[in-house]
C-alpha cells in the first residue's frame, strides 16, 4: 500500500513523534505498521509518501495513531490518502482535519477515521444520546462535557451541548449528533473539563446512544463520579457497551516480577488473536522491559502466552511504548474451572451487617468446591445491601446442593444477618439460590457462625461427644466437628451450644449438641478436633454418637476413637477422622506421606505445613506434619525428603489431589516444594504428586498453598483365599526354605504371605492346604478376578532347591485358578531364580494337557502372557571394570517390582568381565512401566565394578529401554556406592506393541535335513508392518539340541503386535555350524484370539533346502500361508476347532537389483554388500547380494552388477538400505546407483546414491539409506552466550508436516574438530529428509543425561531451499535434564516462528568428468556460476571428495537456484594448490532434463592454448546448443571534456542469457586508451551470444590520474549484426559529481511500450483430473491489473474442453498493465436456469502477454455453475514471469538510500571495509563499497547513511553485507539495513542482528540478509 499522510497548515502543525497506522478492510486487520521516515517526516504543511508491505485485506477503512513521545508530539493531520499499489484504481481518502494530541483539540492521538473511494463523500448518520443525572447531592455539573462514539468504521468526537441548562440533579439530557455511520458501536469516551464551580459531576446508571441509521440502540451501565475529588478522581471515562476499558493499574512492573490483573470486558474475545500493551510515558522512570503477558480467559478456559522482551522505552532500541504481541501457540493451554457471579443479600434489620471476611464453599452432585474467602472491602455485607461478585470460579459440580457460608467470629463487628445468596453460571445463566434469614452471630440465635444454605430440606442431627476416663482427658480447647456423608457433609461446625452440660468435654462426660444442615445422605465419617489453644488442651475422646433428630435411639451411629488428640500425646495430631463402627472392618488406612523439599537456595521453610488428601470418598481433614517417620528432627530443609505417616478414615480407592501448603509463620516462611509422594500399602498404591514451585508470598504468584494432581491409580473388598501348592515329581524337587507368597488380581494386590503351617512342608510330590486365617488375610481386601502371583523362597536351607508344579487358589465365591509353574526355584537350576511370577490358566486347557500325556510344554502360550524381561548388562571398557561379586537387580515398575538374581547369564559363563555384555532373561508379570532399575552387589570377591549401561527389553511394555550409569560401585571408587539406580533415557527407548507368538517348526525327515546354523525369523502382517528379526536359539548348546532330522520344536517369543493377519513370515539362518544345510517342512504360528478364549494357528508350508549348496543356493526363504486352523473355548468349556484355507496369501515376486559403482579412483569393493528393499506392504530383510548375474568380480569401478531376490510382494518401493561389512583390503566402495525392478509388475525404481561407504571417506560410514524421495533441509542453530549453555550431547531435529507426517530424526552431528555447541556460537547443517509437505511444527533435542549435556538454545533456523521458504523461531530456552523445567526436547509450532521467503533451489545431480590425458587432475579449487532463461546463480565452489583425478568422474548433488531452462555455465578455477592446472572434459547437469557441457581443453596459466582459468560452456540439449557463439565489439567514446583516464577500465555486458563476466578493457585500437574525445574499440572474439543486451556495468580501479568522463558506449554482436547503444555521459570519479567510479549503464535501443494500445492475452486453463473435475458449460474470466480492468472473457466450450487437461484461448483487448489478479466464473451456455448443482474444478490458470511476460495463479477450486456472471471466485497471482523486454523497459538510474545500523553491545563496531551487494528481481548491484570522507563508520550503536546510484533492481529480493576483515578490530555485530528506493520511497528492512567475526558465532564475515515482512 502506498500511504500518503498530508500535515495541516496549521501553527505547531508538525510532530517528531513515532506514527503508525492499522489498515481495516474487508479481510480482516494489518498489524500495526510504524511509518518509518526520515526525520524530517510530518512537518507542517508537507506531504509524506509510505509504502507499506502487508496481506491485501480487501476494501478500506482503517485508524492512524503516534505514540506521544518526542518534544513536540502534537500533530495535526489533514488527511491520509491509501492507494493499493497492485490494483492503483483502488484509492481510498480519509479525511481527519483534526489533532492528534494529548494536549491539543480533544486530547485524542488515535483517530479512526473513515474511509470512501470518492474524495467528496463523507459518510452520515444521527445519534441521539441520552444523558441521566444522578439525583444526589452535587451530582450536576457546569464544566463542558463532550463524548467520542467508537464504532468499527472510526469514531466521532463532539461536545453535549444545547440551549438549555444541562447536565443538572435528577435530570436526563438528550442530544442529536451528525455524524458518519460507524457500524457498530464498541465504546464511548466521555467526560468534562473541569471548568465551572461546581465541575464534579456523577451520572447515574447510564448513558443511552440511539443510532437512528442503523437502527440500534446500546447502553453504557456507569453510576460513577467524573469529580477530582472524588470516587476514583477521574472526569473522563471510557466505557464499553456494558463494561469497562482495561487499563492495569496498581501494578508494581518492577524487575523480575510478576504482576496479576483481572480486567473485565463486554465482549468475549478468547482466543486472543494479538495483543496491545503499553504505556503513557509519564512520571521518573517510565522506560519498561517487559518479558511476556499471559493472559487467562475463565469462560473458555484457555490461557494464552504472548511474549514480548523488549522494552516499551522511547530511549531504548527503537524506541516506542506501544507493542503489539503474538501469541506463542505451542505455550496454550487449557484450565477446568468454569466462572460464576454470586450476590450476597445482606437483610434489612438494625446492625445486620458485618466487618468480618466472609469465606463460602458450594457443594454439587460431582462433588464440591474448595473453601473461597470474600474480603470484605469497608463498603461490603452492609445492611439492606446487594454485593455482587464476578469472578467466582468454581470446578464443574454438577448441579449444585447446597453452599456452606461463614465469617471470621473474632471480629468485634461480625455479627451477620443473611437475607440469601444467589449463584449464576456466567455462560449457561443457570441460576441457584439458597435462601437462610438467620444470624451468622456467636452472640445471636443458636450462636453458630456458619450456616448450611440448602436448595433442598432441612435436618437436624444430634451429636452425643463421650470424654474418655483417662487422667487429664478433658480440653479447654475449642472443640469443632464436621458429619461427612455419602452427598456431602456439614462443614466445620464449632461445638458451643451444648444441650446438657455447662462445662463441656470434662473427663468422662457426654456432651450433646444439635447440627442444624441439609440431607448428606448415610453419614460414613465424623471429622472432629479443636483448636490445640489452652492449658489443658490435650484431649482423649472415646467416640461420638450421632442420630437424626426424630428417630430411634436404636438408629444411631457409633464412630469409636479411643485416642488422644494431643500435640504431644500419640502421634501428635489434633484432628482425627472417625469411622462407624462394625465388626472385621478396617477401620483407618495409613497414608505415608513423603515430602521433597527443592534443592534450591532458600528452598527451606520453618513454617508447619498442613496436608489435605481428597479422594472418591471424601476428603481428609488438614492434617500438620508434625511428627516424621524418618525423624531427621528438623524439617522441609533444602534437598531433603520428610516421611510422615498419617492414619485416617479411607478417603477411597483413588486419591484425586491433594492440597498442600504452610501457615507461614517462622523466620523463614518461604518453601520450596520439589514434589510430594502417597504411598497407601493396603491398596498397593504409590501415587506421585510433582509440584516444583514456590510457596511463598514473595515468589512467583504469592501463594503459600496448592494444589497438586497425581499420576497414577488403582481398586480395592476383602474375602478368604485357600491356596493349595503343589511340588513337582522330580527328584530332590522338595524345599526347606520359607516360601513367601503375593496374590494380585485386578484391584490390587495382598501383602507378602509367608506360608508355613507344620514342620515338612514342600516335599517332593505333596500337595499342602493351607486355609488362610490370618486376621491380614481375613480382611484381605478383594483382588477381583486373579492375574498373578508371585512365589519365592528365601534359599535360607541347605536342600533349598524347589521343583514347583502349579499352585491352586479358590475364593470365596468358589472360584478356582490354576497357576501351572513347572519350573525350578533354584539358585543352581534353570535360570538361576528363586523366584517366579505365575498367570493362571483356563481349567479347559489345565485339562487338556492332562489328556496329552507328558507334554507340559504345549501350555506354554497359554501362561506366557508377556511376562519375559531381556536384560544386556555392560560392563564398562575401563582397566579392572569386571566384577566376581554376586550382582542383583531390582525393576520397579509403575504398578510393582520385581528382584532378580542376575545368575544365570544366557552367553557367557564368566559374567561382568571388563567390555563384556552380559545377556540374561527374567520372568516377572504386569510391573506396568519400568520406572528405574536398582542394581547393585555383595561386594564379595574382587568387588570394584564399572557399570556402562543396562538394556531392558519388556514386551509387555512394548519397550526396549536404555539405562545409562558410567560410574563405579566400588567402595573404593566414585562416592563408594555398590548400589546405584538408574533411570530410562527417554531418547534411546524404542516403542512397539508386544505379542507372545507360539513358533513350532518342522524339519523334514531326509538325509541331512537337521541344521545347527543359528535360525531366525520375521513375521509380517498388512502394509508391512513386521516384527524385529528374532534368533530362536540362544546359545550354542540350544542350537545343537534343536532343528534335528524329524523334528519338532516349540519357541514362545514375544514380538511386536502385527496385526490380526499374518501375511508371510521370513525364515533363515546364518550359514554358521559343522553342517548348516537345513530342509524345513513347514512353521506353525499360534498365538492367542483378541476376543475370547482360545488360539489362532497358521501354517505355513515351506519344503524347501534352506542350504548354499542345495537348491537356489538361498539360506532365506519367504513364507505364505495356507491354512488357519482356530480353537475357541465356548461357554460350556469345550474347544471348538476349525479349519479354513487362505483364499488370497500374498504373491511372490521377482525384483531384479542392479548395483552400479561409480567410476573414480578406488571405487570398487571386495567386501561383503547387503540389501534390504523396503516396500509399503513390508521389507525383503537383509540380502546378501551374493552372485552377480553378469560379473565373477562383483562391485568393481564402473560396473552395474545384477542380482534376483525372491520375496513376497513388497507393493510400491520406496527406500533401500545398503551396507557392507568392512571386510577384506580394499572395502572403500563409491556407490553410484541402484536400480530395482519388479519383474512382475515392470515397475522400476530409482536411487541415486553417488556416496561413499567407507570408514574412512565422507562421514565415514557404511550404512546408508536412500528414498525415492527426498529433499534437503538447511539448519542453523545458534547456542546463547551464557557461560554454560553448551552441550556435548547429539543433537536432532524432527521435521513435522500436516496430518503428522514426520521426517526420521535428523541427527546434526557437528564437524571434525568440533566437539560441543559452543556458547555463543552458530553451527549449519544440511540433512536430506522426507518431504513432509507445508512444515507445521519442528522438534528440537538432544540425547543428553547428564549436567554436561544442558543445552541453552538461542535460535534455530530451518530453510527448504526447494520451496523456496525459511523459519526462524526463537527459542531462548533450557534442553536439559536438571534445568528449565527439565525437558531436552521441545516441539516448536510455526506459527511462532518468523518466516522468510529465500531462493527457491533445484536440486541437480551433478557430473564433472576430468579427462584422460597427462597431468589432467588438479586439487585446485573450481569454482561454478550458472546462467538460465530466468535468471543467474551466485558463483558456488564445488564440494571435493578427493580431487578431481584423470579420466575420473565426479558426481554430487548442488542446490541451484530455480532459473531453468539452463543455457551456459561459467567455470573458473583460483590456480591454488599444488596442482593447479586441470583438463576439463566435460560436465552434466541433470534434473528432470539433463543438460551436457563440452569443453575438452586446459584450465592452466601455463597450459593449453587459451591460457586462462575461466572459461564458459553452452548447454547442450538433445544435441542442441542452446547458445550460439558470438564476437563482441565495444566501442569506448570518451567525453569532450577534461576527461581521460590512464585507469585499468572494465565492464561485464548483461543480456536475455545472464553476463559476460569481468572484461578487462585491455587491447584497444589507440595505444593510448580513453583519451578526450576519443573512441577505443575492443574486440572480444568466441563469446557465447548474451542475445538482447539490458545494461552494461563499468567501473575503472582509480589508479593514476583515474578522474574520467565517459559519454557512451556501443557493443555490437556480430553474429545477431545488431548494435546496442549505452548513453551515459557522467563521470566516473572520486572527486567529481557522486563521487562513483562504478557507473551502471541501460540500453537505449528499447521501444516504449504504449499502454494505450490493444493487446493479445493467452489465457490457459487446467481443468483438475478427477472424475467430477469437468464441464460441457462455459467460463468467463476477467483481468484486474494495475492500469484497469478487463472486460469478462467467455471461454467458449467448442471442442470439448475442460476435460482434465489444459485448454488455451486467445483474446484481444485493452491493455490492463501488470495483472494483479482474475475473477473466475461458471456459466450455462445460454443463460438457462442451473437445474442441478455442477462445478467445474479448476488447478491453475496462466495468463501471458508477450511484452510483459506471464503470470500464474493457483485456483486448485471448485467453480459452482451459474446462470448469471454475478457468481464467481477471485484468485491473486502468486507467481509472475516478467518478460525480458518489459525489464529491460524499467531499467532506469535510481538512488537508493542505504542505512546500515550497528548493534549497540561490546565490541560491535568494525574498521574494517564494508561491501553490500543488492539483488532484486531487475538483477544485482554489483559489489558496491561502502564509505565516506572525514567519517568514522560502523561503530557502536551508530546509525550510518550512503547514497547509491544503479539501474531500477525492482522489488529487493535480498542483499549481500560482507567486510574484507582488513583491520585489528573487523569483527562486526549487523544489527539491521534498511534500503529506501528514493524514485517510490519503498522502504525494505533487512534483518542480521548477527555477528560478522571470524572468531564470533559461525566465523563467517559475510551474511545474505532476506527481508522479513
Amino acid at each position: 500500500y502506498e500511504v500518503v499522510a498530508i500535515t495541516g497548515d496549521e501553527r505547531g502543525a508538525g510532530t517528531d513523534a513515532n506514527v503508525f497506522i492499522t489498515l481495516f478492510g474487508d479481510y480482516g486487520i494489518t498489524p500495526k505498521v510504524h511509518l518509518a521516515s526520515s526525520c524530517t517526516a510530518f512537518e507542517r504543511a508537507k506531504t509524506d509518501v509510505f509504502r507499506i508491505r502487508t496481506h491485501n485485506v480487501g476494501s478500506l477503512k482503517k485508524i492512524i495513531e503516534h505514540d506521544n513521545t518526542g518534544l513536540n508530539p502534537s500533530w495535526f493531520l489533514d488527511r491520509v490518502v491509501v492507494t493499493d499499489v497492485i490494483r492503483p484504481h483502488l484509492r481510498f481518502y480519509f479525511a481527519c482535519n483534526n489533532w492528534l494530541s494529548k494536549v491539543e483539540g480533544d486530547g485524542l492521538y488515535i483517530r479512526d477515521l473513515l474511509g470512501s473511494i470518492d474524495p467528496m463523500e463523507i459518510p452520515k448518520n444521527k445519534f441521539v444520546v441520552s444523558v441521566f443525572t444522578a439525583d444526589v447531592k452535587g451530582s450536576g455539573t457546569d464544566a463542558d462535557v463532550f463524548i467520542n462514539i467508537f464504532g468499527e468504521f472510526g469514531d466521532t468526537e463532539r461536545r453535549l451541548d444545547n440551549d438549555k441548562n444541562n447536565f443538572e440533579k435528577g435530570t436526563e439530557d438528550k442530544f442529536t449528533i451528525e455524524a458518519p455511520n460507524l457500524g457498530k458501536i464498541r465504546k464511548i469516551t466521555i467526560g468534562h473539563n473541569n471548568k465551572g464551580s461546581s465541575a464534579g459531576w456523577f451520572v447515574e446508571k447510564q448513558v443511552i446512544v440511539d443510532d437512528l441509521g442503523n437502527k440500534l440502540v446500546y447502553e453504557f451501565p456507569i453510576s460513577r463520579w467524573f469529580a477530582i475529588d472524588e470516587d476514583d478522581g477521574k472526569i473522563q471515562r471510557d466505557v464499553l457497551v456494558g463494561g469497562s476499558q482495561p487499563t492495569l493499574e496498581g501494578g508494581k512492573f518492577e524487575r523480575d516480577l510478576t504482576d496479576i490483573f483481572n480486567v473485565e470486558l463486554a465482549a468475549l474475545l478468547s482466543p486472543l488473536s494479538r495483543v496491545t500493551i503499553g504505556h503513557d510515558n509519564r512520571g521518573l522512570s517510565t522506560g519498561w522491559y517487559c518479558e511476556k503477558v499471559v493472559v487467562y480467559c475463565p469462560f473458555t478456559g484457555i490461557e494464552q502466552t504472548f511474549p514480548c522482551s523488549k522494552w516499551l522505552d522511547e530511549k531504548e532500541g527503537d524506541g516506542l511504548i506501544e507493542r503489539e504481541l503474538y501469541e506463542m501457540v505451542s505455550l496454550r493451554q487449557k484450565r477446568q474451572k468454569h466462572p460464576w457471579s454470586l450476590w450476597i443479600w445482606t437483610s434489612d434489620l438494625p446492625s445486620a451487617g458485618t466487618d468480618a471476611d466472609i469465606s463460602f464453599q458450594v457443594y454439587g452432585e460431582k462433588g464440591k468446591s474448595d473453601e473461597i474467602r470474600l474480603d470484605n472491602k469497608t463498603d461490603n455485607f452492609e445492611q439492606g445491601q446487594v454485593d455482587r461478585f464476578m469472578q467466582v470460579e468454581l470446578p464443574d459440580l454438577g448441579k449444585l446442593t447446597k453452599l456452606r457460608i461463614w465469617h471470621e467470629k473474632r471480629n468485634p463487628f461480625g455479627g451477620w444477618h443473611l437475607s440469601k445468596a444467589t449463584l449464576m453460571k456466567t455462560l449457561t445463566k443457570e441460576k441457584y439460590t439458597f435462601p437462610c434469614e438467620r444470624w451468622l452471630d456467636s452472640n445471636e440465635d443458636d450462636n453458630e457462625v456458619v450456616r448450611e444454605l440448602p436448595a433442598t430440606g432441612e435436618l437436624i442431627y444430634r451429636v452425643t461427644v463421650c470424654t474418655g476416663t483417662v487422667g487429664g482427658s478433658g480440653t479447654d480447647a475449642s472443640v469443632f466437628l464436621n458429619l461427612i456423608g455419602d452427598q456431602g457433609d456439614t462443614g466445620d461446625r464449632d461445638l458451643i451450644n451444648c444441650k446438657n452440660n455447662v462445662n463441656k468435654f470434662e473427663k468422662g462426660s457426654l456432651d450433646e449438641f444439635l447440627i442444624e444442615a441439609v440431607a448428606i445422605g448415610q453419614i460414613r465419617r465424623v471429622r472432629i478436633g479443636h483448636d490445640g489453644k489452652g492449658g489443658g488442651s490435650a484431649w482423649f475422646l472415646d467416640k461420638v454418637i450421632v442420630r437424626e433428630e426424630g428417630q430411634a435411639e436404636a438408629n444411631a451411629v457409633e464412630f469409636p476413637c479411643n485416642r488422644w488428640l494431643a500435640r504431644n500425646e500419640d502421634d501428635g495430631q489434633i484432628v482425627r477422622e472417625l469411622v462407624p463402627f462394625a465388626e472385621g472392618q478396617r477401620l483407618y488406612t495409613n497414608y505415608h506421606i513423603a515430602v521433597k523439599t527443592g534443592d534450591i537456595p532458600g528452598g527451606s521453610s520453618d513454617s508447619d505445613v498442613f496436608v489435605k488428601l481428597y479422594g472418591e470418598k471424601g476428603d481428609t481433614s488438614k492434617m500438620m506434619l508434625v511428627v516424621s517417620a524418618n525423624d531427621l528432627g528438623n524439617y522441609f530443609e533444602t534437598g531433603r525428603v520428610d516421611i510422615f505417616t498419617v492414619e485416617t478414615f479411607d478417603i477411597g480407592q483413588q486419591i484425586n489431589r491433594l492440597l498442600i501448603g504452610h501457615t507461614n509463620k517462622g523466620m523463614r516462611a518461604g518453601w520450596f516444594l520439589d514434589s510430594v509422594q502417597i504411598l497407601v500399602p493396603v491398596h498397593g498404591q504409590n501415587y506421585m504428586f510433582p509440584s516444583h514451585r514456590w510457596l511463598d508470598e514473595d515468589e512467583a504468584d504469592g501463594k503459600t498453598t496448592v494444589e497438586l494432581y497425581p499420576s497414577e491409580i488403582l481398586d480395592v473388598e476383602q474375602i478368604n483365599y485357600e491356596i493349595t501348592v503343589v511340588t513337582g515329581d522330580v527328584v530332590f524337587a522338595g524345599t526347606n526354605a520359607v516360601v513367601f507368597i503375593q496374590i494380585y488380581g485386578d484391584k490390587g494386590k495382598t501383602e507378602v504371605i509367608t506360608l508355613e503351617s507344620r514342620s515338612n512342608n514342600f516335599e517332593r510330590n505333596t500337595t499342602e492346604i493351607f486355609k488362610q486365617e490370618d486376621v491380614f488375610i481375613v480382611t484381605a481386601v478383594d483382588l477381583g478376578p486373579l492375574k498373578k502371583l508371585r512365589i519365592r523362597h528365601d534359599n535360607s536351607e541347605s536342600y533349598s532347591s524347589w521343583y514347583l508344579d502349579r499352585v491352586e487358589i479358590v475364593d470365596t465365591k468358589e472360584d478356582t485358578y490354576y497357576f501351572p509353574c513347572n519350573r525350578w526355584l533354584a539358585v543352581d537350576e534353570d535360570d538361576g531364580q528363586i523366584a517366579r511370577e505365575l498367570v493362571p490358566v483356563d481349567e479347559a486347557f489345565m485339562r487338556k494337557d492332562d489328556d496329552d500325556e507328558g507334554t507340559s510344554g504345549t501350555l506354554g502360550l497359554e501362561q506366557k502372557m508377556s511376562t519375559t524381561y531381556t536384560l544386556k548388562i555392560k560392563t564398562g571398557e575401563k582397566k579392572y571394570a569386571g566384577t566376581d561379586s554376586n550382582v542383583f537387580a531390582i525393576l520397579f515398575g509403575e504398578n510393582d517390582d520385581t528382584i532378580i538374581n542376575l545368575k544365570a547369564c544366557k552367553n557367557y559363563k564368566n559374567k561382568f568381565e571388563q567390555g563384556m555384555i552380559n545377556e540374561f532373561t527374567v520372568e516377572a508379570v504386569d510391573l506396568g512401566d519400568l520406572v528405574k532399575v536398582r542394581i547393585g552387589h555383595d561386594n564379595s570377591g574382587s568387588s570394584g565394578w564399572f557399570l556402562d549401561w543396562i538394556d531392558i527389553d519388556a514386551p509387555s511394555q512394548g519397550q526396549r529401554m536404555r539405562f545409562p550409569c558410567g560410574r563405579w560401585l566400588d567402595k573404593g571408587e566414585d562416592d563408594g556406592a555398590t548400589v546405584r539406580d538408574l533411570y530410562p533415557a527417554d531418547l534411546q527407548t524404542e516403542f512397539y506393541t508386544p505379542v507372545p507368538y507360539e513358533i513350532k517348526i518342522y524339519t523334514t525327515d531326509v538325509f541331512g535335513a537337521g541344521t545347527d546354523a543359528d535360525v531366525f525369523i520375521v513375521l509380517y502382517g498388512h502394509k508391512g508392518v513386521c516384527t524385529q528379526q528374532k534368533h530362536l536359539c540362544v546359545n550354542k548348546r540350544e542350537r545343537r539340541l534343536c532343528f534335528e532330522r524329524g523334528a519338532e520344536d516349540m519357541f514362545i517369543v514375544e514380538l511386536e503386535d502385527i496385526g490380526d493377519v499374518i501375511e508371510k513370515i521370513r525364515i533363515g539362518h546364518d550359514n554358521s555350524g559343522t553342517n548348516p544345510g537345513w530342509h524345513l517342512d513347514r512353521v506353525e504360528i499360534r498365538r492367542q484370539l483378541r476376543k475370547g478364549k482360545g488360539s489362532e494357528t497358521t501354517i505355513f508350508p515351506c519344503e524347501r533346502w534352506l542350504a548354499k549348496s542345495e537348491d537356489d543356493g538361498e539360506t532365506v526363504r519367504e513364507l505364505v500361508p495356507s491354512d488357519i486352523i482356530t480353537q475357541k473355548l465356548l461357554r460350556d468349556g469345550t474347544l471348538k476347532t476349525t479349519e479354513t484355507e487362505v483364499e488370497d496369501a500374498l504373491e511372490a515376486h521377482t525384483y531384479t537389483v542392479s548395483v552400479r559403482t561409480g567410476d573414480m579412483y578406488g571405487a570398487g569393493t571386495d567386501a561383503n554388500v547387503f540389501l534390504t528393499i523396503y516396500g509399503d506392504l513390508g521389507d525383503t530383510g537383509e540380502r546378501k547380494l551374493a552372485k552377480s548375474e553378469n560379473n565373477k568380480n562383483k562391485f568393481e569401478r564402473g560396473e552395474v552388477d545384477k542380482f534376483n531376490i525372491e520375496a513376497v510382494d513388497l507393493g510400491q518401493v520406496f527406500k533401500i538400505r545398503v551396507r557392507h561389512n568392512n571386510s577384506m583390503i580394499g572395502a572403500d566402495w563409491y556407490l553410484d546407483q541402484v536400480e530395482v525392478l519388479d519383474v512382475e509388475t515392470e515397475e522400476v525404481y530409482m536411487f541415486l546414491c553417488e556416496r561413499w561407504l567407507s570408514t574412512k571417506k565422507e562421514d565415514k560410514r557404511i550404512d546408508r539409506t536412500f528414498y525415492v524421495k527426498v529433499i534437503p533441509y538447511h539448519f542453523t542453530l545458534s547456542t546463547a552466550i551464557e557461560q554454560d549453555a553448551s552441550t556435548t550431547a547429539r543433537v536432532y531435529v524432527i521435521i513435522i508436516g500436516p496430518n503428522d507426517v514426520e521426517t526420521d530424526r535428523l541427527w546434526l552431528d557437528l564437524p571434525e574438530g568440533k566437539k560441543s555447541f559452543t556458547a555463543g556460537s552458530m553451527e549449519h547443517f544440511v540433512c536430506y529428509g522426507t518431504d513432509v509437505g507445508e512444515i507445521k511444527r519442528v522438534e528440537l533435542g538432544h540425547n543428553g543425561v547428564t549436567p554436561e549435556s544442558c543445552w541453552l538454545v538461542d535460535e534455530l533456523s530451518v530453510a527448504v531451499p526447494t520451496k523456496g521458504i525459511k523459519y526462524i523461531f526463537p527459542c531462548k530456552c533450557w534442553l536439559a535434564k536438571d534445568r528449565g523445567d527439565g525437558l531436552t526436547a521441545r516441539l516448536f509450532n510455526v506459527l511462532d516462528s518468523s518466516t522468510i521467503n529465500i531462493i527457491r533451489k533445484v536440486v541437480y545431480s551433478v557430473t564433472v568428468a576430468t579427462g584422460d590425458i597427462q597431468y589432467a587432475g588438479t586439487d585446485t579449487n573450481i569454482f561454478l556460476t550458472v546462467f538460465g532463461a530466468n535468471g543467474s546463480t551466485e558463483e558456488m565452489l564445488l564440494p571435493k571428495n578427493e580431487d578431481f583425478e584423470r579420466g575420473q568422474e565426479d558426481t554430487f548433488t548442488l542446490e541451484i537456484d530455480d532459473i531453468a531452462p539452463l543455457k551456459k555455465i561459467r567455470i573458473r578455477i583460483d590456480g591454488t594448490g599444488s596442482r593447479p592446472d586441470w583438463f576439463l572434459d566435460r560436465r552434466n547437469l541433470t534434473t528432470e532434463e539433463e543438460y551436457l557441457f563440452t569443453y575438452e581443453n586446459w584450465l592452466s596459466k601455463t597450459k593449453g592454448p587459451k591460457r586462462t582459468k575461466v572459461c564458459e560452456l553452452a548447454a547442450m540439449v538433445d544435441d542442441e546448443e542452446m547458445v550460439e557463439k558470438t564476437t563482441y565489439i565495444i566501442q569506448i567514446q570518451t567525453s569532450d571534456v577534461a576527461a581521460g583516464t590512464d585507469a585499468n577500465v572494465f565492464l561485464i555486458v548483461f543480456g536475455e542469457y545472464g553476463d559476460t563476466g569481468t572484461l578487462p578493457l585491455k587491447e584497444s585500437t589507440n595505444r593510448n586508451k580513453f583519451e578526450r574525445k576519443m573512441k577505443d574499440v575492443f574486440r572480444f572474439p568466441d563469446m557465447l551470444s548474451l542475445g538482447e543486451l539490458s545494461k552494461v556495468r563499468v567501473w575503472h580501479d582509480n589508479k593514476p590520474a583515474p578522474g574520467w568522463h565517459l559519454e557512451y558506449l556501443d557493443v555490437k554482436d556480430e553474429a545477431l549484426d545488431n548494435t546496442f547503444r549505452f548513453p551515459c555521459d557522467r563521470w566516473l570519479a572520486k572527486n567529481e559529481d557522486d563521487g562513483q567510479i562504478m557507473r551502471e549503464l541501460a540500453c537505449a535501443n528499447n521501444d516504449f511500450v504504449d499502454l494505450s494500445d490493444k493487446t493479445e492475452y493467452e489465457i490457459a486453463t487446467t481443468t483438475a483430473n478427477a472424475d467430477d473435475a469437468s464441464t460441457t458449460e462455459n467460463v468467463w474470466i476477467l483481468l484486474e491489473g494495475r492500469k484497469a480492468r478487463s472486460k469478462e472473457f467467455v471461454l467458449e466450450n467448442k471442442k470439448k474442453k475442460f476435460l482434465g487437461a489444459t485448454d488455451t484461448f486467445e483474446f484481444s483487448s485493452k491493455h490492463v498493465g501488470e495483472i494483479a489478479s482474475i475473477c473466475v466464473g461458471h456459466i450455462t451456455k445460454d443463460g438457462k436456469k442451473v437445474k442441478n448443482e455442477a462445478f467445474w474444478h479448476v488447478m491453475e490458470v496462466v495468463v501471458t502477454e508477450k511484452e510483459l511476460g506471464n503470470y500464474f495463479f493457483h485456483c486448485d477450486a471448485q467453480i459452482p455453475l451459474a446462470a448469471k456472471k454475478d457468481q464467481f471466485q477471485t484468485f491473486e497471482c502468486y507467481k509472475s514471469i516478467e518478460s525480458f523486454a518489459s525489464k529491460v523497459r524499467n531499467l532506469v538510474p535510481v538512488k537508493y538510500e542505504i542505512i546500515v545500523i550497528t548493534g549497540d553491545v561490546k565490541a560491535a563496531g568494525t574498521d574494517a571495509n564494508v561491501f553490500i551487494t543488492m539483488y532484486g528481481v531487475n538483477g544485482d548491484s554489483g559489489k558496491r563499497h561502502l564509505r565516506q570522507k572525514f567519517r568514522n563508520l560502523f561503530e557502536r550503536g551508530r546509525t550510518d547513511r550512503f547514497v547509491l546510484e544503479m539501474l531500477d533492481l525492482g522489488e529487493l529480493l535480498r542483499v549481500k553485507v560482507e567486510h574484507d576483515g582488513t583491520s585489528p578490530n573487523s569483527g562486526w555485530y549487523l544489527e539491521c539495513i534498511e534500503v529506501t528506493n528514493t524514485a517510490n520511497s519503498v522502504t525494505t528492512i533487512f534483518h542480521c542482528g548477527k555477528w560478522l567475526h571470524t572468531a564470533k558465532a559461525d566465523g563467517q564475515i559475510q551474511r545474505v540478509l532476506y527481508p522479513r515482512y
